[in-house]
This record gives C-alpha cells, sequence and structure tokens, in this order.
C-alpha cells in the first residue's frame, strides 16, 4: 500500500475512533491489488495466503468498517453473493452475467448527462449512482 493511502485510510479511521492494524490494511491491500470484484470469501482466502493468523471474521468486519469509510463499495449480485470493490477513480457501472457470474464495468455519457439533467430539472445533487445491468453475457448467450 502506498504511503499517501495508508496515511488517508489512517485519518479515516482514527476519525472513527479506530486503528489501522496490520490485518485490516491487508483486506484493503487484496481488494486495492485484485483485477476484479471479490467476495468476502476469496477475499479471506487471498488474505489467509499472506497472513495465516487472520479470520473470516476479521475480514467480514474490517469490510463492514471500510464500507462505512466510503472506501470500499458491496455489489449486490443476487441474495446470496456480494462482491466489493474499492471506491476511486471514475464513475463506472456494472454489467452482471446472472448465469456465470461475470462482471464487466463500462462508463457511460449518457449517465452523466442524465445526472446533469435531473440537476437543472429538479435541483436534485446526485451523491453516487449504482447502475447495475443483470442478464447474460456475450459467452453464455451463445452456449444457449
Amino acid at each position: 500500500m502506498r504511503k499517501e493511502e495508508a496515511d488517508r485510510i489512517l485519518a479515516l479511521l482514527k476519525s472513527e475512533g479506530k486503528r489501522l492494524t496490520a490485518k485490516r490494511a491487508l483486506v484493503y491491500q487484496v481488494i486495492q491489488e485484485s483485477e476484479s470484484h471479490l467476495p468476502a470469501e476469496e477475499i479471506y482466502l487471498r488474505a489467509k495466503a499472506l497472513n495465516p493468523n487472520i479470520s473470516l471474521s476479521t475480514v467480514y468486519r474490517t469490510l463492514n468498517i471500510l464500507k462505512d469509510l466510503g472506501l470500499v463499495r458491496e455489489l449486490h449480485l443476487d441474495e446470496e453473493h456480494h462482491h466489493y470493490e474499492l471506491v476511486e477513480g471514475s464513475a463506472h457501472y456494472h454489467m452482471i452475467c446472472s448465469q456465470c457470474g461475470k462482471i464487466e464495468e463500462f462508463k457511460s455519457e449518457l449517465v452523466d448527462k442524465l445526472a446533469e439533467e435531473l440537476e437543472k430539472k429538479y435541483g436534485f445533487e446526485t451523491k453516487s449512482i449504482h447502475i447495475d445491468f443483470v442478464g447474460l453475457c456475450a459467452d453464455c448467450r451463445n452456449k444457449t
């Protein structure tokens, strides 16, 4: 984890009366280094490979803390599977395959224009936008 990033997280945790422990930093690092959206169980397995003393309950508690601080977003893909990603970078949205679970990110100027239109028309200030398209990816569509 970069020093600037660690300092930012440390400040946020301190503002909530919490410490930046090695295990919390490890959970954050696993999510940060991931190329995909990970479920808690996969975060746990990757963290455990780096620190065998971490528990699944520590991972869940840390994810809740990181969510509350606005550092991590929880994606609800269905009732049983929740995936996690860092809240950083530019706004993006998700296409989720209901058959294989593949998640594709995309950006859309249309969404940005819609948010601008809502602000102009209704005086509504958008804080965040969550858009998930659920369906079948091209690979799964071709299999049927």
